[in-house]
């Protein structure tokens, strides 16, 4: 907990209050006491909007106690806005979480970060590419950073994990509440990594429809660039590839997901990763490609170019294919 006390903690609870606003909030206040004092009227003169209702400022203070208290007892550590601790990208898109959740350590600013999303039923094609983009990079020292979804997500992560970058995962759900429940193993593989599961929800909280199209800003933000994976018509990758466009981000779109097979036609829905490529999205099919858009030293793209060519199927990748199409091996 900062010298702010429990202060930041108690505004990202504050109900009926907009991200934006509890900003404000945050930037208004900087002792726990001094919400405790505010009238309704002195608060909707700092968001400047009226607000319909009113809150019991001591029934949220326990709230955040009780949240507090849980944090300690799981291992879960909480920073805000406010705190040099708060990663500097996310801090700069237009509604930042006033406070985020986390298991593990935070990305390091300076290192460029990947951003892997895609649908939840990709082809066998696209799981792979994949794997291999975020295997190769992750050898390289490249952190990749996903929602821990299951299809793409997954595959992006587990490929992450076999190089020696940290890996990262951002929630729509709280950090405790681990969604889908069989990639909790997948979680704490990216725990030992050195990396972070990331959330802006406090413990205790279920994942919902509204929380994962929220949770992709914070993958967007998190990334120097996103690659979309194979995205259906209605996916929520292109919200996330949305929010990279809003962001400033560079936004990629992977070759495999968007090559239709001509003996499966329509087996698996590309739609949406096409639509981005016809909008100007660039095509990316290796990690050596990644390599050359960030322009890092040619040492870098020679090893990744060998990474590409010598790379093979390990065991892990195996058995998730044969997972995801049913197959016993």
């Amino acid at each position: 907990m900062s010298n702010r006390g429990m202060l930041d903690l108690i505004i990202s609870l504050l109900p009926g209050i907009r991200l934006t606003e509890k900003i404000k909030l945050l930037e208004t206040f900087d002792q726990t006491e001094q919400i405790f004092v505010q009238s309704k009227r002195d608060i909707e003169v700092i968001i400047n909007r009226p607000l319909k209702e009113f809150w019991d400022i001591i029934e949220i203070s326990d709230k955040a106690g009780r949240i507090d208290t849980i944090c300690g007892m799981r291992s879960i550590k909480w920073t805000s806005w406010s705190e040099a601790e708060y990663p500097p990208m996310l801090r700069e898109i237009y509604d930042p979480p006033s406070v985020i959740f986390y298991r593990g350590s935070l990305p390091d600013p300076e290192k460029s970060i990947l951003g892997v999303v895609g649908t939840r039923k990709p082809s066998p094609e696209a799981a792979e590419q994949a794997y291999k983009i975020a295997g190769n990079l992750s050898r390289l020292g490249i952190p990749v950073i996903s929602g821990l979804a299951l299809g793409i997500d997954a595959m992006a992560h587990r490929g992450s994990l076999i190089g020696s970058a940290p890996a990262y995962a951002v929630l729509g759900s709280g950090i405790d509440e681990i969604y889908p429940s069989s990639n909790r193993p997948l979680a704490k593989r990216i725990l030992d990594s050195g990396g972070a599961i990331i959330s802006e929800y406090p413990p205790g909280v279920p994942p919902s429809k509204w929380s994962f199209p929220a949770r992709n800003r914070i993958i967007s933000a998190l990334s120097r660039s996103v690659l979309i994976v194979e995205a259906p018509f209605k996916s929520g990758a292109l919200i996330t590839a949305a929010f990279a466009l809003e962001q400033g981000k560079d936004l990629w779109v992977a070759s495999a997901g968007i090559e239709q097979d001509s003996n499966r036609p329509g087996l698996f829905d590309k739609r949406g990763s096409a639509k981005l490529v016809r909008d100007g999205a660039e095509v990316i099919s290796s990690a050596c490609d990644v390599i050359d858009k960030w322009n890092l030293e040619p040492a870098a793209a020679l090893a990744a170019k060998a990474g590409e060519k010598t790379m093979l199927c390990p065991r892990e990748l195996i058995s998730s294919m044969a997972d995801f199409l049913k197959i016993e091996i």
